[in-house]
């Protein structure tokens, strides 16, 4: 298997559990008071923004031809580490309420 095929299965299997981190955030803002879920739903948005932009960003490495450039890699890995940083902020306030 080439390295950049590896590398487009590694960020799919991130893409999903940070999906399943969104989902799961989506279920308790769902419960959450109604002060509580107006901002638990920005959060949901801003979320759903950087997953899309992940997304985009995968989509545009699998479209390229050859191995993937250094750069729309580094962009990759910045996407993610950003979802999951707002992920992590999420639940930090979750806990908090």
């Amino acid at each position: 298997m080439e390295k950049k095929e590896a590398y487009q299965q590694k960020m799919d299997a991130q893409l999903k559990i940070l999906n399943a981190r969104i989902d799961e955030l989506n279920a308790k803002a769902q419960k959450a008071q109604a002060d509580a879920k107006i901002e638990y739903n920005k959060s949901l948005e801003d979320l759903r923004t950087k997953r899309d932009a992940l997304k985009s960003k995968l989509k545009e490495m699998k479209e390229s031809g050859g191995k993937a450039s250094k750069e729309l890699k580094t962009g990759i890995q910045n996407a993610v580490n950003d979802l999951k940083t707002a992920l992590d902020k999420a639940f930090a306030r979750l806990k908090d309420e």
